[in-house]
């Protein structure tokens, strides 16, 4: 069983405390991570991109010219692909991108990349973080004291006073357990728990 020790806003050791081996020791599987990290992704994009077929295109049906003697082409719609104005052909066309995976795939995913952090050592809990308004320098020297940068923090406090603070502070996100995802955890580095999120996840992927 993986034991961490718990820090305080000094950066100083006040305890320690035993993650749960069902979580935070499971055996890691690139392609499974691959799998769940590729669909967070794909979600994020719109599939908006659009153009009219010559269906859809506002015009004349008439015949543009007779048929014979012109010396033209055969035309028998302004809105064809070939003119001025017309659809387009195998243009694209609103689509989803998601790709669907199961939720236990998803919930092995998270264990697996909360274990990749602990086997790496880049695991860390503190057993509070309080800052008494919104001021980026205080979050700042909290994160000095701990020497850590490159960092997610996950919090299941509802106070915004941490979360507003660190918008400005490049390579730092802070997130609640609720939003605690794969891609976030491989993203950065580090990861800092605040020690009561720990009951939290360990009750959502038990």
């Amino acid at each position: 069983m993986a034991t961490v020790d718990v820090l305080n806003s000094a950066g100083k050791k006040v305890s320690e405390i035993v993650l749960s081996e069902g979580i935070f020791n499971t055996p890691v599987k690139k392609s499974v991570l691959h799998e769940v990290v590729r669909s967070q992704l794909v979600a994020k994009r719109e599939g908006t991109a659009a153009c009219k077929t010559r269906g859809m295109v506002r015009g004349s049906t008439k015949k543009l010219f007779r048929q014979k003697g012109t010396g033209n082409a055969r035309a028998g719609s302004v809105k064809s692909p070939l003119r001025k104005g017309g659809g387009v052909i195998f243009g694209p066309s609103q689509r989803s991108y998601a790709i669907k995976v199961p939720k236990k795939v998803k919930k092995l995913a998270l264990k697996m990349a909360l274990s990749s952090k602990v086997e790496d050592n880049n695991i860390y809990v503190i057993d509070d973080f309080k800052i008494e308004s919104i001021k980026t320098k205080e979050f700042v020297s909290v994160l000095n004291a701990l020497n850590l940068s490159d960092l997610l923090i996950v919090s299941d406090s509802e106070e915004a006073t941490i979360l507003l603070s660190s918008r400005n502070i490049p390579d730092v996100k802070v997130i609640k357990t609720e939003g605690l995802n794969v891609y976030d955890i491989l993203k950065f580095k580090n990861l800092l728990l605040v020690e009561s999120s720990i009951k939290n996840i360990e009750g959502r992927l038990s």
